[in-house]
């Protein structure tokens, strides 16, 4: 199956043109894919590359070489760049930067009025895309009323209603409280049971461990790619690249340190709580 989002030998540099020769490559030939449908997490430090990267997909960045395809659909093609933005949506990380009018319902209705949607078919979108994020009682209010998390759910049900096939969530928790993280999460891994493709951004270990595939980024480049148990079976190597593991993978660092046998594969609370009481 042809995959969703194909990136071949991606170059990308800050700055550069003809006259003033090459600038700051911030992704360095990066090639990968992702199937329709899947759930996949990119992670590195700051500076990685992992923003430009997810910018590249959405085409709000353009390669300085190589390419980039959705849908079979090449970035670089003007002509495909409306098309390629409505197949492939992005929730940023600080919602203030995505919301545009003054009563969250408009809001929300923003983005399917300028891909030319009949009127009734707005409505029933925003409907759904409020429910989806649990704010449609809120859709009357204004959006500086709102807490941080009910802003970025605003930002994620402006995307919902276009539609896309592909929601890229650059680093959407990073502004928010541990109950505002929650929430958002949830609300990704919903969106992906329905079968969106989702791309993930993020510095928390404890989210890229939820989705089906992972890659880590570092100096540009892909450092490592694998499922989570895979990625976080390298947890020197993580942590040599300056990142942290699942809190989890932590606890079962120090307890195998101390003599206590703990499964390689456990990555999450959940499957080390579940392991402790079939141990006992």
């Amino acid at each position: 199956m042809e995959p969703i989002i194909d990136i071949k030998n991606l170059l990308f540099e800050y700055g550069s043109s003809e006259e003033d020769g090459p600038g700051k490559r911030a992704v360095d030939d990066v090639s990968l894919s992702i199937p329709k449908g899947c759930f996949t997490a990119i992670i590195g430090r700051n500076g990685s590359g992992k923003s430009t990267l997810a910018k590249n997909i959405n085409a709000l960045l353009l390669p300085t070489s190589g390419a980039v395809y959705v849908k079979g659909m090449d970035t670089k093609v003007e002509e495909w760049l409306w098309e390629i933005r409505q197949s492939a949506g992005m929730v940023f990380q600080n919602p203030d930067n995505q919301l545009v009018s003054s009563i969250v319902e408009d809001d929300v209705a923003f983005g399917p009025e300028n891909l030319g949607v009949e009127p009734l078919e707005i409505r029933k979108r925003v409907e759904s895309a409020l429910g989806a994020v649990n704010m449609w009682e809120c859709r009357k209010m204004g959006p500086h009323l709102l807490s941080g998390g009910q802003k970025q759910r605003i930002a994620i049900a402006g995307v919902v209603a276009m539609k896309p096939e592909v929601i890229i969530f650059d680093e959407p928790t990073a502004m928010l409280d541990p109950s505002g993280r929650k929430d958002v999460m949830a609300i990704i891994e919903s969106l992906h049971r329905e079968g969106i493709t989702i791309v993930l951004i993020t510095h928390f270990m404890d989210e890229a461990a939820q989705a089906d595939f992972i890659y880590v980024m570092d100096e540009g480049k892909v450092a490592l790619s694998g499922t989570p148990r895979e990625i976080f079976c390298h947890a020197q190597e993580i942590r040599e690249l300056c990142l942290d593991v699942p809190f989890a993978v932590e606890i079962a660092h120090c307890l195998r340190q101390r003599g206590v046998f703990i499964p390689a594969d456990i990555i999450t609370m959940d499957e080390m709580v579940d392991f402790v009481c079939q141990s006992k």
